[in-house]
């Protein structure tokens, strides 16, 4: 299912050599277009919004919407967008450098080796640095202003980026939203991804734990969060 594309728009397509973002493209070239589905069972990426930023990152528009899956449930499928808008993203995207040491370093040395998102302490090997406004709406940030910048999990990054590339901002690219959203800032926002919403992370760890079983025990595992936010209302009121 090929598609007729002006031949400068087709250029930069093939002019892209890696492998992964590669792959995407020439799949939607060939099918017209891609699904999460085919992403991890024909080419085993296990995050297919991370193979999909990286064409975005290479200048090249792409477009979300939804189709119905071999299961009958609906799963996100991926086209590419107006050929035309590559001129106003490539500037942009296409020279994006990797986040260095030093900045990771920075930043735990500022806030301690821990997940922004889950707000939980790990080895610092593991935690990944992140733009607090997604690269693609914000842009390239100077690396001396380590406040525009998060450590993740790598769970965390996934549920990030998957949660940014599925909201109505991610077309609109508006940077002020962005800054008043729970996964750009944490400590302090307005909206979760456009919901009016307010998340707490909690964790059980040691001897918590058995506290957490018992919780299950009386709640089932589906209603333990709203077991937990009752036992809070109760109190307050």
């Amino acid at each position: 299912m090929s598609k007729e594309y002006p031949k400068e728009f087709l250029e930069i397509l093939n002019s892209v050599e890696e492998k992964r973002p590669r792959t995407v493209i020439q799949h939607i070239l060939k099918q017209g277009y891609i699904t999460s589905q085919e992403l991890k069972d024909v080419y085993g990426y296990n995050h297919p919004p991370r193979a999909v930023r990286d064409v975005r990152e290479r200048g090249i528009p792409i477009e979300t919407y939804r189709i119905e899956g071999t299961d009958g449930r609906k799963i996100a499928a991926y086209r590419f967008g107006d050929p035309a808008k590559v001129k106003n993203i490539i500037s942009k995207t296409a020279g994006r450098t990797a986040l260095s040491k030093a900045l990771k370093q920075a930043l735990i040395e500022k806030y301690g080796a821990r997940c922004f998102i889950y707000l939980k302490e790990m080895d610092e090997n593991v935690l990944q640095v992140d733009h607090r406004v997604p690269y693609e709406i914000g842009g390239e940030q100077n690396e001396s202003d380590i406040e525009v910048f998060m450590l993740l999990s790598p769970s965390a990054n996934r549920a990030k980026s998957w949660t940014c590339e599925h909201c109505d901002n991610w077309e609109t690219k508006d940077i002020q939203y962005c800054l008043k959203c729970f996964w750009a800032y944490p400590e302090g926002y307005d909206h979760v991804a456009n919901l009016k919403q307010k998340i707490v992370t909690i964790i059980f760890t040691g001897d918590e734990i058995e506290d957490f079983n018992r919780l299950v025990e009386q709640s089932g595992i589906d209603g333990a969060g709203d077991f937990i936010k009752k036992i809070i209302h109760d109190y307050l009121t």
